[in-house]
């Protein structure tokens, strides 16, 4: 078992940055695909970074070049760095973690989930 808490979440205003934390326990994550997803209201659940247990990241299109994913692995926690923040990305955060053996963006191939932390970015 993996338990996931995200952390860091908040009010920002438009170009503005946040750093979104997800610590692990129960597991190390090393072995684990670990993954940030959002879910805006009434929106689904969206992927938008990746880290493989081999170390290659992903992101979606959305995010590609103002997001940044990094792990610590001595602190069992992965991070998720979000620059030049807009409207658009408002949306509950949730870190979660697979153990596929490839990198997904598929929500039903993780295997745990943390509860979330919301973001939100005034224009």
């Amino acid at each position: 078992q993996v338990q996931l808490v995200e952390s860091g979440g908040g009010l920002v205003q438009a170009g503005g940055s946040l750093r979104l934390s997800c610590a692990a326990s129960g597991r190390t994550f090393s072995g684990y695909n670990m993954g940030w997803f959002r879910q805006a209201p009434g929106k689904e659940r969206e992927f938008v970074a990746g880290v493989s247990w081999s170390g290659s990241r992903t992101y979606a299109d959305s995010v590609k070049g103002r997001f940044s994913i990094a792990t610590d692995n001595a602190k069992n926690t992965v991070y998720l760095q979000m620059n030049s923040l807009n409207a658009d990305d408002t949306a509950v955060y949730c870190c979660a973690a697979g153990s596929r053996r490839y990198l997904t963006s598929r929500p039903s191939e993780y295997d745990y989930w943390g509860q979330g932390t919301q973001v939100t970015v005034s224009s």
